[in-house]
């Protein structure tokens, strides 16, 4: 059933480092948790876990453009370096309790596609981010 706080994203905004990618994006996937460290000990009934380290991942898929301010400079920029800072909110960039803003620090850029497509169609590029700690911030 559907309640009047179901969001829709109309619009998001990401940035990578200080650059405003919002639109040259179609899509973002951000996923954040904690690993899981087992702690199960004698007399336990079950497993039990405890909270280890941040894990974060982050997965765009952005129109293809070449050049120097492009997409594929941006991301080729970001490439193993393992120092990227995103930025990622729902609705626009005042952050609130209802549009939080998720920064993630010292992300790395494991892998992108800067050529994928096919004749005729609207070249897409997927972009993969893993690693660094998240950040979650609602002051405005």
């Amino acid at each position: 059933m559907a309640t009047s706080n179901q969001v829709y994203l109309t619009n998001p905004t990401v940035l990578i480092g200080v650059t405003d990618v919002s639109a040259l994006t179609s899509s973002a996937t951000l996923t954040v948790g904690f690993d899981s460290l087992e702690s199960t000990s004698f007399g336990d009934s079950g497993h039990q876990f405890v909270k280890g380290l941040q894990s974060v991942s982050v997965e765009l898929t952005m129109y293809t453009s070449y050049g120097a301010a492009s997409t594929e400079a941006i991301l080729t920029t970001a490439l193993g370096t393992g120092t990227t800072t995103l930025v990622l909110s729902p609705a626009g960039s005042s952050e609130s309790a209802s549009n939080p803003e998720y920064t993630i620090t010292n992300a790395m850029l494991a892998t992108f596609t800067p050529i994928n497509g096919a004749y005729g169609e609207l070249s897409m590029i997927t972009a993969s981010f893993v690693g660094g700690t998240f950040a979650r911030d609602i002051t405005p």
